[in-house]
């Protein structure tokens, strides 16, 4: 599922494969973008803003991206094969000399003025992976609604750019409080936000997303995607609910006996 450190990884393998060389191919696979053309444009930099991802070109453009749930770029050498799925699922191709970049089942795609980027993503928190990270800011945004959950308040990208359903488990589990508690009632809401960039950071270098220290596969992670399973600190089974506006819930698990705080509502 792609959160910040995947996106921050993507960006980072963009940048190293097209960056410095004007693209040989580019063809975006949406109806608005049908007849756009970078080709013979140098790709100047890929940037991670949160989820999203800038790709920013010679003449002042950007092409914007969005992963959403289960999208990715898959970068190849020139002349391979494209091996992220089936053809009819990529939305976006680069290609330089010497690399391919392949865009499967983007969420959003979308070519831009590089000065009109705070159209796509000004609305975002600070980003703890960003140059510009701002804890302070953090927090007064996940408490200017105090009786907002701490599970909705996370999620929020206009609180914090980049986090998302796995670390909103995580996160929750080792700050021992359920997701319904309310955020204005954190006892440490600073804590939360210093919590969230550590993890972030640790994990954007690395495939495999660790929140537990123990880089076996089946122990990566405290409670999330482990309904009904032991918690790993007391044993109790996890207990897995939806959280969040009806008809966009988003599974969240937790343990009864290590976190405290209201249970989700009934039904």
């Amino acid at each position: 599922m792609p959160e910040g450190d995947t996106v921050w990884r993507t960006a980072r393998d963009l940048h190293h494969a097209l960056a410095g060389e004007p693209l040989l191919r580019c063809d975006l696979r949406v109806p608005r973008l049908a007849t756009a053309d970078l080709t013979g444009r140098a790709v100047t930099e890929v940037v991670p803003r949160g989820k999203h991802l800038l790709t920013r070109v010679e003449g002042g453009l950007t092409l914007h991206s969005h992963l959403g749930m289960d999208g990715s770029w898959r970068i190849h050498a020139s002349g391979e094969r494209p091996r992220g799925g089936p053809y009819h699922q990529i939305r976006a191709v680069l290609a330089n000399s010497g690399h391919t970049a392949v865009g499967y089942r983007l969420l959003a795609l979308d070519l831009l003025r590089t000065t009109d980027e705070s159209t796509v993503v000004g609305h975002l928190g600070p980003d703890p992976l960003g140059p510009d990270w701002d804890a302070e800011e953090a927090v007064r945004r996940l408490l200017a609604d105090p009786g907002r959950t701490v599970g909705e308040a996370v999620l929020d990208q206009r609180n914090l750019a980049g986090i998302g359903n796995v670390y909103k488990s995580e996160l929750c589990f080792l700050l021992r409080v359920t997701p319904w508690l309310p955020v204005g009632t954190l006892p440490d809401p600073a804590r939360l936000v210093a919590l969230a960039r550590k993890l972030l950071e640790a994990n954007k270098g690395r495939t495999a997303r660790i929140t537990t220290a123990d880089v076996r596969p089946d122990r990566r992670l405290w409670v999330y995607g482990r309904a009904e399973r032991p918690c790993r600190r007391c044993g109790t089974p996890v207990l897995a609910a939806g959280q969040g506006p009806a008809g966009q819930e988003r599974s969240t698990y937790w343990c009864s006996h290590c976190q405290t705080g209201p249970a989700p509502p009934a039904g």
